[in-house]
């Protein structure tokens, strides 16, 4: 997938106002417009346009953005960061004028879930004097245990308003949230009332807060699967161990059976998230060879090659 510059294709500067972009993006839908233009592929320019602009008119949508930073460069190969719009809040749906299917794949990877999320939720205001306030949506990012054990915490929310300086701007909110315990990732926590205020004597929208989990220097997560890769030394491997290993509920004793291949996986059945039915988690376990500097060291590893007739290479001869 390829990243794209919006600021590029509407041909602005990243502080451009709001009328600013508005001329700009006037200006190129003419110039690429499908029906008059001559121009050569008018119409994936045209698209380009729309979708620059759907992006860069709306306050939240562009300051998030923006928060991808401008270190990227038209047509590099983009993934977005783990966790990037963690926090932000989006206010109605994803798309607004245009058809989502015309946008690119990298509008979708950065909008879409928030977009779809909200519309099927929202419904915007309806025209009369009472009317139920919208709902919306953000990401946050847990840590893992939180999830094993449930927490409150605190957090913080931004969304964007126009200023008068016709920038969005960014608003802040603090907020107490409990995290349940044994939610997973992608799992949604609604906060009744904390969305959109309602028209007239209509009552507020919810806030619907997905979660994602901060990336752990132990853990990887797979829906309620929780991995671990455990080093281990050769001759805890062909011998066997018993050894200490962390999980997030607390340190287990695990056995390494003798002769296990590096890449086995152990199962710990029940340690992966709580729930119900409560996932596992699994020990992978990595052989690890200590470094040979001394010359004891040294010998003890000759000797070791001297006691196998082991050939690791084999299968790769013809």
């Amino acid at each position: 997938m390829e990243y794209k510059d919006y600021y590029k294709i509407l041909g602005l500067e990243r502080d451009a106002d709001q009328a600013t972009v508005k001329r700009a993006y006037r200006k190129l839908a003419r110039k690429y417009h499908p029906d008059v233009s001559e121009e050569e592929q008018a119409e994936d320019r045209f698209k380009d346009v729309n979708e620059a602009y759907e992006v860069l008119k709306d306050p939240e949508k562009r300051a998030a953005y923006d928060q991808l930073g401008s270190s990227y460069h038209s047509g590099q190969e983009f993934r977005p960061p783990p966790g990037w719009d963690a926090g932000f809040e989006f206010h109605g749906g994803g798309y607004t004028e245009a058809d989502p299917g015309a946008f690119s794949d990298f509008f979708e990877s950065l909008f879409g879930r928030a977009g779809g999320f909200a519309q099927g939720f929202g419904g915007g205001h309806q025209p009369q004097f009472h009317a139920h306030g919208e709902n919306t949506y953000a990401r946050i990012a847990i840590a893992l245990e939180d999830s094993y054990g449930g927490a409150t915490r605190q957090i913080t929310l931004k969304h964007s308003e126009w200023g008068e300086d016709g920038r969005p701007h960014t608003v802040e909110r603090k907020l107490k949230v409990k995290i349940p315990r044994g939610v997973t990732e992608g799992q949604q926590i609604r906060l009744a009332g904390q969305g959109e205020p309602g028209i007239g004597s209509g009552k507020r929208g919810d806030l619907y807060l997905e979660v994602t989990f901060t990336p752990h220097s132990l853990y990887r997560v797979e829906g309620k699967t929780v991995y671990l890769d455990l080093p281990v030394l050769p001759w805890e491997a062909a011998l066997g161990a018993k050894v200490e290993v962390p999980t997030p509920d607390g340190p287990v004793n695990l056995t390494i059976p003798p002769n296990s291949a590096n890449g086995r996986k152990l199962r710990l059945k029940g340690r992966g998230i709580p729930a119900a039915e409560p996932g596992d988690m699994y020990v992978v376990l990595e052989t690890v060879a200590p470094p040979a500097h001394s010359e004891a060291e040294k010998d003890a590893y000759r000797q070791f090659s001297q006691a196998f007739e082991y050939d690791p290479r084999s299968g790769l001869r013809s």
